[in-house]
């Protein structure tokens, strides 16, 4: 199956964008922990995670390539204690969120059973630049990249 979005010739160097655009796919699959996002601004967010049983200790949250990873792992206290029903089980679990470039994690939280996690856009500022155009071929043409293996130039070439 062909999940290729940018297939245009007019978009270049969008490779990264579909690969982001794959991992969030495969992220979205699983429903545990639920969680919200809230926009607090127009450049903040606040992702928010429903977390309860799980001490801090429990918890990592991790940046990875873009990519914003909350985990959570329990330990089983059920050593000594004799449970009649037991409906709040010690669940591992792996929440993925990819992250737009330029998005910045400012912090993160835990209270009543709520990780809080918040999240800064900052805006861009508009960058122009006009390309000088020159006439015919130049002598300040790009050459093409040259490799350098260092091992064999200080061998002596």
């Amino acid at each position: 199956m062909n999940t290729r979005v940018f297939t245009s010739p007019l978009f270049l160097g969008f490779d990264h964008l579909e690969q982001m655009i794959e991992r969030a796919a495969k992220n979205s699959s699983d429903g545990y922990p639920p969680y919200n996002i809230e926009q607090l601004s127009p450049i903040s967010l606040r992702i928010t995670l429903a977390v309860a049983g799980f001490t801090m200790d429990d918890l990592q949250i991790t940046l990875e390539d873009n990519q914003l990873v909350i985990r959570g792992r329990q330990t089983d206290d059920g050593q000594g204690r004799v449970f009649l029903h037991r409906g709040i089980a010690a669940r591992q679990f792996q929440r993925a969120f990819v992250l737009a470039e330029g998005i910045e994690v400012k912090g993160a939280w835990l209270d009543n059973g709520l990780l809080h996690v918040d999240l800064v856009r900052p805006v861009p500022q508009p960058v122009v630049k006009t390309i000088p155009i020159s006439r015919g071929q130049s002598s300040k043409a790009v050459a093409p990249a040259r490799v350098v293996d260092r091992d064999t130039e200080n061998a002596g070439g």
